[in-house]
């Protein structure tokens, strides 16, 4: 039998472990008191002690590299639920469900995700990744909404891009972090985030209680 497969397949394994070191020293410098603000691609480099071009051949850019630890926050938030909000019949539970699952995300890395996000300000690569991804959140609070109306008649047709503001900005990670704070658990904060979100619907109260997730 050829060693070849074998070889290549540590050759993968090795090249995967170097992936998987670089991001993760890329979430380091964002967690580092001095480190976020000086971030760049040989500051990554250095941190995972690779050369400089090992990280742009794994990632091909720098919006690469915050890419692929954009995704790796997903997979550890648990994003990969999302699928199962929109599978709900009845529109308000996938909205519910929505909520927590971003709720869920934003409390699973949250000084990561406020450094990403306050560098998003500042940085055009990270504004371009991030904005990408908000859109996605928006893109997805369209479909439900839309649901909505058809199957309740609220919110009005005539106010659904208002509506779909509304909750875009209600769902954020600025919303959920001033909402949480530094002491309110994530069980705490959900509740409020729904309870708005029927509010600014102008959902009929006994059909926002039933479908609430206490």
């Amino acid at each position: 039998m050829s060693p070849r497969p074998y070889r290549l397949g540590q050759r993968q394994a090795a090249t995967e472990q170097t992936r998987a070191r670089i991001i993760a020293a890329a979430r380091e410098l964002l967690i580092a008191s001095d480190g976020f603000s000086g971030f760049s691609i040989d500051a990554v480099a250095r941190q995972a002690d690779v050369a400089r071009m090992t990280v742009y051949h794994q990632f091909g850019s720098k919006i690469g590299l915050l890419e692929a630890l954009c995704d790796s926050l997903a997979i550890y938030g648990g994003m990969e639920q999302l699928a199962s909000a929109f599978r709900r019949p009845e529109p308000l539970d996938a909205l519910n469900e929505y909520i927590r699952i971003f709720g869920c995300f934003w409390q699973s890395d949250r000084l990561v995700t406020r450094r990403l996000r306050g560098l998003a300000a500042l940085d055009p690569d990270f504004e371009q990744v991030i904005r990408a991804r908000d859109e996605r959140r928006r893109q997805g609070l369209r479909v439900i909404v839309q649901r909505l109306v058809e199957q309740h008649g609220r919110p009005e047709s005539s106010a659904f891009d208002e509506a779909v503001n509304v909750l875009y900005t209600l769902i954020s990670f600025e919303c959920f972090d001033i909402l949480a704070g530094p002491t309110r658990s994530l069980e705490e904060v959900v509740p409020v985030m729904q309870r708005l979100a029927c509010a600014a619907l102008n959902l009929n109260g006994s059909v926002a209680k039933n479908n609430l997730i206490e």
